[in-house]
């Protein structure tokens, strides 16, 4: 079992920053892939980002590509994600998610159903 808790979320203007963070326990955090997904009022959940276990492997929804930075620090069981030049169509729920999936080399694991565990989101919300 992993347990997830998201942080960092708020209000702020179109242009600004936020850093999102999730912090796991329970189970080994460093064996899982961790992603980032958003839901935004009457849509449903999409993928944003996603990391491998060890770091070294990032994928990104094209919407974020060149904006969005997720990261990982295993040491303090923590997925992170930089969300820069923010967009109203940025305002969603942000939520990240463990998977014990494997994606092969230069793609994610962008399918909710892949996600055996959630945290229970963080707003994040921008003003035009």
């Amino acid at each position: 079992q992993v347990q997830l808790v998201e942080s960092g979320g708020g209000l702020v203007q179109a242009g600004d920053s936020l850093k999102l963070a999730c912090r796991g326990s329970g189970r080994i955090f460093e064996k899982y892939y961790l992603g980032w997904f958003r839901q935004a009022p009457g849509k449903d959940r999409e993928f944003v980002a996603g990391i491998s276990w060890s770091g070294g492997s990032t994928y990104y929804a094209d919407s974020v590509k060149g904006r969005f930075t997720i990261s990982r620090d295993n040491t303090r069981n923590t997925v992170y994600l930089q969300m820069n030049n923010l967009k109203p169509e940025d305002t969603a729920v942000y939520y990240c998610g463990a998977s014990e999936k494997w994606p092969p080399p230069d793609f994610g694991v962008v399918r909710e159903d892949e996600y055996a565990y959630w945290g229970q989101g963080t707003q994040a919300t921008v003003s035009s």
